[in-house]
């Protein structure tokens, strides 16, 4: 029999921590969670005890051995862990506030994942990865490190980068929407659909699509270029609109939600600046849900993961988390899509680079399903972000604003060199407590 195992989860004061917790519980029989350790720091301290307490009368009330353990130092909570989740915020909400609206005080997309916004999350967060990886590799270096903090394809880059860690896997949530979305349009169940994913986190197509092991892309691509728009691949977090059925039937694929911001970035910006000029962005939307969350975490007799959740662009994340690990714990040979080093799986990507991909999970970790040559239609705009993302993972790293200024210009959410350096010097300022790199 294999021994239970001891998952840490850094951000453990997380809003979405009880649907881990829940997911965990759920899977007990297949991956027995000896203990789970939450991490937080000092001000998230109330938070991971609220958070903490709500887990705790989860677990008690399944009825299972599990361990609920809180604490602020993460060595303690490292030593011989064998799985590691990472769900964090480098300067918590409001730093995601300053990352949508300073960008669009300018007229351009502001957006936790894509453009400026994006690029200062990743900023902010690549030097904290990697010195979780550093104690990870002194602490417990056979553990897996599941990271679904975003912007995760550019974390999982810098990981695969610039350590020799290998054990890297990043998580999102964007490929569950995509299959129920496509399971939906096709009146099958969910578990019936499979994709071949080409690209990277948040710039994604599925360029196949098998119901029960077969082939339906065309049939799947006719009735999405028709799709009803309240039927379209959405997300929580913003409003997805179709594509006409002449491009989606040119492209030939589904493009994730997310391109919705480069294709139709004059109708998002339109959005977006609507909902800053009413003073809410959707950071400041996401902190009010939090607090109400956190209201309903604190009632001595909540022992679920509560409904309200749900309205968290994020849901799903923690359910892939759980899977992804009883799969690597049970060597379960499934297909899930995840964030890994792609060895040429997309042959006409760097092979050291991270893609987002169709994988095989098994013990010794995710195998890539190979997809060959980027077609023309979708090679451009990925070629494009992974340079951005390139040169985003080695400014964090080397605290290079020339670097860094490249990176902004490369992206095509910033409409000018002259407006790269302004957005970029006036994020710089207002984030300066959490990127020492580029004080120094």
């Amino acid at each position: 029999m294999k021994k239970a195992i001891k998952v840490v989860t850094i951000g453990g004061g997380s809003s979405y921590t009880p649907e881990l917790v829940e997911g965990f519980i759920k899977r007990y029989e297949q991956c027995p969670i000896r203990e789970l350790w939450l991490v937080d720091i000092e001000a998230g301290r109330e938070k991971l005890e609220i958070v903490g307490a709500l887990a705790k009368r989860m677990v008690e009330k399944a009825g299972l051995p599990m361990k609920i353990m809180l604490t602020l130092d993460r060595r303690e909570a490292l030593k011989d862990a064998d799985y590691v989740t990472t769900q964090m915020r480098i300067g918590l909400l409001p730093a995601r506030v300053k990352d949508e609206r300073i960008p669009l005080s300018h007229g351009m997309i502001g957006q936790e994942t894509n453009g400026a916004g994006g690029m200062f999350k990743a900023l902010r967060t690549i030097p904290v990865i990697l010195d979780i990886v550093k104690d990870m590799q002194k602490l417990c270096p056979q553990a897996w490190l599941i990271n679904f903090t975003n912007p995760a394809g550019m974390v999982t880059e810098a990981v695969l980068r610039y350590t020799n860690f290998k054990r890297v896997i990043g998580l999102c949530n964007v490929p569950i929407g995509m299959v129920n979305g496509i399971a939906k349009i096709m009146n099958v169940e969910p578990e019936r659909v499979r994709m071949e994913l080409s690209g990277l986190n948040h710039h994604v197509f599925a360029t196949d699509v098998f119901i029960d092991g077969k082939s339906v892309l065309d049939e799947v691509i006719e009735k999405y270029a028709h799709v009803d728009p309240s039927d379209a691949l959405a997300m929580k977090n913003f409003n997805a609109l179709p594509f006409s059925p002449a491009f989606i039937r040119g492209l030939h694929c589904i493009p994730c939600p997310y391109h919705n911001y480069y294709f139709f970035t004059k109708e998002q910006l339109a959005k977006e600046l609507e909902e800053y000029q009413a003073g809410h962005v959707r950071a400041e939307v996401v902190s009010q849900v939090e607090k109400e969350l956190f209201e309903l975490y604190k009632d001595p007799e909540l022992d679920v993961k509560p409904k309200q959740l749900e309205q968290r662009g994020g849901a799903h994340y923690s359910d892939a988390a759980c899977n992804l690990i009883a799969s690597l714990y049970s060597n379960s040979g499934d297909i899930q899509y995840v964030n890994v080093r792609n060895n040429g799986a997309i042959s006409n990507l760097p092979a050291d680079s991270a893609v987002e991909i169709a994988c095989v999970i098994t013990a010794d970790g995710p195998k890539p399903i190979a997809v060959g040559e980027l077609k023309p239609q979708i090679n451009g705009t990925i070629q494009t972000i992974k340079t951005f993302e390139r040169l985003v993972c080695e400014a964090a790293v080397t605290g290079n604003r020339d670097i860094a200024i490249t990176a902004l210009n490369m992206n095509p959410l910033i409409p000018s060199d002259e407006l790269a350096n302004l957005v970029f010097d006036e994020l710089l300022e207002a984030h300066k407590e959490y990127l020492p790199q580029f004080t120094k």
